[in-house]
């Protein structure tokens, strides 16, 4: 575990240190280039800042060993700063798209653009879409609520520059509607992930079950089990990067206690060694009585 949280810092560090860059220059070119568009892409680049933070801070917590107030361990920090960060993404789209309505009922106030921010947007949606390839491929490889999310906000980021490029060239042409109207788009980008990432981390921190995929892969290794002739319920609940599986199996009544629990250790040791990222496994025992197909009473 110690190994899966140093790459998720390590590549989090990396995207703090991009955001910071990209938000001094992005908002240096917006006020000197005369583009409202690149200066809410600007905060947007200053929003990755903070949900990365929240990521480390995250990881940090997820990271702590279980205690006695925390029997099942810290993994769901990361839920919990998916969660934050996509109410920051929400917050940072209605604070964009807001700005962006006033300038757009407000036409004489708003300055055609030089070329400076169009050059700017070019270089970001680059940096943005690299930052998103490096996170995601991390994101997936150790199964992280939170990285996950926070490449989706370097994604958001890439194509909310595409927009602002799209707004201020337009501008630049003379249609100085495009570059808050290129805000609005920025806004309404920034919201969608917002409310996907919302609803993702919402649906975990309930206990949202894993995947159908998974779900049969579990009741394969279990069918495939010596001993095991039918299986009952089976209950799952994602825990951060983690799941804890509950599950009915029937056996032979015949068999002793000790017999029994010993088909029930060698099933949860194949799980947890197929399936990396269940954490615990229950197995509940029941006697099979008459079984024809796949029917057992008890």
């Amino acid at each position: 575990m110690e190994t899966r949280y140093d790459e998720a810092n390590k590549v989090t560090i990396k995207s703090i240190v991009w955001n910071v860059i990209l938000t001094f220059i992005k908002i240096f070119a917006g006020i000197v280039g005369k583009s409202n568009a690149m200066i809410a892409d600007g905060l947007h680049s200053a929003s990755d800042i903070i949900s990365s933070v929240g990521v480390l801070i995250g990881n940090k917590i997820a990271n702590a060993p279980n205690d006695e107030n925390h029997n099942y361990g810290h993994e769901k920090a990361e839920t919990l700063v998916s969660f934050l960060l996509s109410i920051l993404l929400i917050v940072v789209s209605l604070k964009i798209g807001f700005d962006a309505l006033k300038s757009l009922f407000n036409l004489n106030s708003v300055q055609i653009p030089t070329a400076l921010p169009l050059v700017v947007s070019v270089i970001s949606v680059a940096i943005k879409e690299y930052q998103y390839r490096i996170t995601i491929k991390i994101a997936q490889k150790i199964n992280s609520p939170s990285l996950k999310a926070d490449a989706w906000h370097h994604r958001s980021d890439a194509l909310s520059s595409i927009a602002a490029f799209i707004g201020i060239g337009g501008a630049m042409l003379g249609f100085k509607a495009l570059d808050p109207i290129a805000s609005i788009v920025v806004a309404l980008f920034v919201a969608k992930v917002g409310f996907d990432i919302l609803k993702d981390s919402a649906n975990e921190l309930m206990d949202y079950s894993i995947d159908t995929e998974e779900e049969k892969q579990i009741i394969s290794i279990a069918e495939g089990t010596q001993g095991v002739i039918n299986l009952g319920e089976i209950r799952t609940r994602k825990h951060g990067a983690t799941a804890y599986v509950d599950l009915t199996i029937c056996v032979n009544k015949d068999l002793t206690v000790y017999e029994g629990h010993e088909i029930a250790t060698k099933l949860e040791k194949r799980i947890i060694k197929d399936m990396q990222f269940v954490k615990g496994i229950t197995v509940h025992v029941e006697p099979c009585i008459n079984c024809p197909g796949n029917s057992c009473k008890k």
